[in-house]
């Protein structure tokens, strides 16, 4: 399959919401939730993506000629690309039936694994979701990162010891999340967590661990103070809060405060290999990629993921070699323009 055919057949199935868009921009979606839009007035997805445009590269071919290498190291592991597939919850509520949660995590988790990159799953109120995650993560050899929302403190608990079976690398929790109506009226509370709270989280976990949603500098030193191994510099695509800045803004202050401290992660709007290298330029370790998943599942399955894996591998090693960067390590601040 091609990339293009991949979009023509995920329309066929994707629901009424997303449009399968060529460009995933947030602007045919805009403010459809259920469904992959942002909140409220929908744009801060569409700034997400709109500030990585504004990025420029600064070209440079004058070096000794080599071949990209693309590969990165995070948390022990060797990866083909620096670039993780993001969790996805309630997956057929809001995209379309061909799969439930536990179906799109096991083929995401799978394709990821067979192409050289590591998936991010979702969670959801259904117990069964992190039950399959574990089986799918164990059936890759651990490579699957569990994303388990701010619940209370026992459910968390409680799902952990789940995932724990599959042997997953590292955990993860979206503490944006807290946005998210259906955590703010449950009981016991969910939501927000205090410093000493993500502490005893992470201890749970026993192995690195993930904090994604983090838009300050103060968000990323209380994320450090916890124990985090990892942020994720994430507004939750704009699904959690209407007004956010884009992650692309926030990311040099957050960069420049912790630093070599703990991996920076970034997500938001970025959608092909240039996107990557224009984060990786502004220093973020990796960056995490949700939607277009999405459409690749549908439009493909494991095929699918394959096939959009290929291409930002293809855009990330064409930007590296026309800015003279050999190597991920290569690429620095001074190869792009604001």
């Amino acid at each position: 399959m091609t990339y293009a055919e991949v979009l023509e057949e995920a329309k066929k199935y994707i629901g009424s919401k997303c449009k399968a868009c060529p460009v995933c921009n947030g602007l045919a979606c805009k403010n459809t939730i259920p469904g992959p839009g942002a909140k409220g007035s929908g744009t801060v997805a569409i700034r997400n993506f709109n500030v990585w445009q504004n990025i420029c590269i600064n070209m440079d071919t004058i070096y000794e000629h080599g071949t990209p290498d693309t590969s990165i190291e995070f948390f022990g592991k060797h990866f083909a690309l620096p670039v993780f597939a993001g969790p996805v919850g309630s997956v057929n509520f809001h995209y379309g039936d061909k799969y439930d949660d536990l179906t799109y995590n096991h083929t995401l988790l799978t394709a990821c694994a067979a192409n050289g990159i590591v998936g991010f799953t979702g969670d959801g109120v259904n117990i069964k979701v992190m039950e399959g995650a574990a089986k799918s993560i164990s059936a890759n050899n651990g490579t699957g990162i569990p994303t388990i929302k701010p619940w209370n403190l026992e459910t968390i608990k409680e799902k952990m010891g789940l995932v724990r079976s599959g042997n997953p690398f590292a955990m993860a929790m979206d503490i944006d999340g807290a946005g998210l109506p259906f955590l703010k009226n449950m009981n016991p509370p969910a939501g927000s967590k205090s410093v000493a709270e993500l502490k005893q989280i992470v201890e749970m976990a026993g192995r690195p661990f993930i904090i994604k949603g983090v838009m300050t500098v103060k968000g990323a030193l209380k994320a450090l103070e916890a124990g985090a191994s990892a942020i994720v510099v994430s507004n939750h695509g704009g699904r959690v809060l209407d007004g956010c800045p884009a992650t692309a803004e926030v990311l040099p202050e957050i960069v420049e405060a912790v630093k070599g401290r703990l991996k920076i992660i970034v997500d938001g709007g970025i959608r092909s290999g240039t996107d990557i290298f224009k984060a990786l330029a502004l220093g973020a370790d990796a960056v995490i990629i949700a939607r277009p998943f999405v459409t690749a599942v549908f439009g493909g399955g494991e095929e699918g993921v394959k096939v959009y894996v290929e291409k930002l591998k293809a855009e990330l090693e064409d930007t590296m070699a026309m800015t003279g960067a050999m190597k991920i390590s290569d690429i620095s601040r001074d190869m792009i323009r604001l």
